[in-house]
């Protein structure tokens, strides 16, 4: 039996059981919900900006996700296609299949899962499962999770299973345990305070047996058991918010930390203050030796078990987004600030509407590393690796951006936003460029929004990018035009007309449609993509170049 018609076969089997079927109040609505996403690209051959050479012409990722809702009861599954994978996700993405299938029923308290999951305990610090499409990411579990809530203000959740690794499971076991509390509702003096107050704790363990490693003729002696642990602090107040998340874990030699016996730990630092037009923010993270998969052997994106927050600004430009950070479990500090105002409107400076300003600065060095001894290197393989202590930063800068925004509504149809970058980034280290020098750049962008009517706008993009090292400098425009809520279309280049390599200063263009009925989405797009990678916190996907028509469509029922 083909595996998608297996699972449906036991998805239908579950619901038809009687003694679950008498659990069921039947009087209660049924509901059928989903959506459906699809993405197409057929490549030409294009040499002279280096994109490879794809044998089938045309690749083509899709998802159709189908939800039936009754009652307490929930039931849902994910049918995947990849035929083959779009260029530059992971080539074990190759087939269809029916990876993703669950059913879950809720009665008061009491919430029970069985089957494929995604959880996170606070932060991420020590377990978050999720999937980003854009990515190919989906570390999901398979197994159960259970959920109560035996008193209000007490939340537990109690998760077993295995990690999704492509079409199968990750050899190594999670098990964990995590519990929420607001403080609030369980301490009468605090009732009614408006300061809001939460605490939380959790516990995480992975099993994985003992396979072989050798350093210089010896096996190594890896645990089998590795056990992290977390707890964190929220308060929050009318003008203000305080939060932090401390997490540990024991020693997990890997592929990834060079098999080093040293423990992990990782501390996170949030503070905000806000009030009608102000805003401030500012953040702190300290990781050191926090890689922790499933399966010890793996150095993929996949199997990731925890998730590291980035203290990094999310830029969405298509040359701001040039040079994206990406973090490094192995150890970092970070540190980034915001602050964003708001002049009122009907001022001089204001002017008639407003005007929106933004300041954020981040700054991400690595760890200052000490050895263990005179006679051990640092990291060194089969050893406690290094010694570091808490926000003790190195020397070496991974990463600095600082940004400033400014937008202002000129009348009721026009609206322009100024951005301007600095940006420094360790191609070394983020990208795996050795030898390569670190970028220093600059870049600045101009926005303008015009509605022509209520239902038509123009939007014209102008940026540009300055750096001395990498590709050289850059150019970029695009022209969109959108008749809401239907038809969009957009025409845009970008062009490397610094690049040191003279051949190489190439225009990178791209022709875009799109027209939205109701939930339904179709988009077309013509032209070039240049090689790079993309980055969704912190994680990231590379990107090779290429050229040719890609389809996407959406639609959600």
């Amino acid at each position: 039996m083909l595996p998608a018609i297996k699972h449906l076969v036991i998805f239908l089997f579950f619901f038809s059981l009687p003694e679950f079927s008498r659990a069921q109040d039947f009087t209660a609505p049924s509901r059928v919900s989903g959506n459906f996403h699809l993405d197409a690209q057929y490549y030409r051959n294009d040499t002279l900006i280096g994109a490879p050479e794809v044998n089938e012409k045309m690749l083509m990722n899709a998802f159709t996700n189908i939800l039936f809702t009754k009652g307490d009861f929930t039931a849902g599954l994910r049918f995947e296609s990849y035929l083959n994978p779009i260029s530059g996700y992971n080539p074990n993405l190759r087939g269809t299949g029916m990876p993703y299938r669950f059913i879950s029923y809720r009665s008061g308290d009491f919430e029970i899962t069985a089957g494929n999951f995604y959880e996170q305990f606070g932060n991420g610090l020590i377990l978050r499962t999720y999937d980003d499409w854009n990515l190919g990411v989906d570390n999901s579990l398979d197994g159960v999770r259970v959920r109560y809530n035996p008193i209000q203000g007490i939340t537990l959740k109690g998760v077993y299973g295995k990690q999704r690794y492509f079409w199968d499971l990750s050899p190594g076991i999670v098990r964990g345990l995590d519990a929420d509390f607001s403080l609030n509702d369980l301490l009468k003096p605090l009732n009614e305070s408006s300061t809001r107050i939460f605490a939380g704790a959790g516990m995480l363990s992975k099993y994985q047996r003992e396979e072989p490693v050798f350093y210089e003729n010896q096996r190594l002696v890896l645990p089998e058991n590795v056990g992290a642990f977390a707890g964190r602090l929220n308060v929050s107040g009318m003008k203000f918010n305080f939060s932090g998340e401390y997490a540990y874990k024991i020693n997990d030699p890997s592929s990834i930390n060079n098999y080093i016996y040293k423990s992990g730990q990782s501390l996170y630092l949030n503070a905000s203050y806000f009030q009608p037009g102000l805003s401030v923010q500012a953040s702190a993270k300290h990781t050191d030796n926090m890689s922790f998969k499933s399966r010890r052997t793996e150095t993929s994106e996949a199997l990731d078990i925890n998730f590291l927050p980035p203290l990094t600004k999310q830029h969405t430009h298509s040359l701001s987004s040039m040079y994206p950070y990406a973090t490094q479990p192995n150890g970092e500090v970070a540190y980034q600030a915001q602050l964003v105002y708001t002049i009122k409107r009907r001022t001089k400076v204001g002017g008639p509407y407003g005007t929106y300003i933004s300041a954020n600065y981040s700054m991400v060095h690595a760890l200052n590393r000490r050895a263990l001894n005179d006679t051990t290197a640092i990291g060194q393989r089969a050893t406690l690796g290094y010694k570091a202590s808490l926000f003790d930063a190195g020397d070496e800068k991974y990463f600095r951006d600082f940004n400033v925004e400014i937008s202002r509504r000129m009348n009721r149809n026009l609206k322009i936003s100024l951005q301007y970058l600095n940006l420094f980034y360790n191609i070394d280290v983020i990208e795996g460029h050795p030898g390569d020098p670190d970028v220093k750049a600059n870049i600045g962008i101009t926005d303008i929004e015009y509605r022509l009517t209520t239902m038509k706008t123009m939007r014209f993009v102008f940026e540009h990018l300055s750096t001395k090292q990498d590709n050289g400098d850059w150019a970029a425009a695009m022209v969109e035009y959108t008749i809401a809520p239907r038809w969009f279309f957009s025409i845009s280049d970008q062009f490397n007309y610094g690049n040191p390599d003279k051949d190489k200063r190439l225009h990178y263009y791209n022709i875009s449609m799109g027209y939205t009925h109701h939930s339904s989405r179709i988009a077309l797009n013509w032209g070039r993509q240049r090689e790079g990678v993309i980055c969704v916190g912190g994680v990231c996907r590379y990107v090779p170049a290429s050229s040719g028509l890609m389809l996407t469509i959406t639609s959600s029922f």
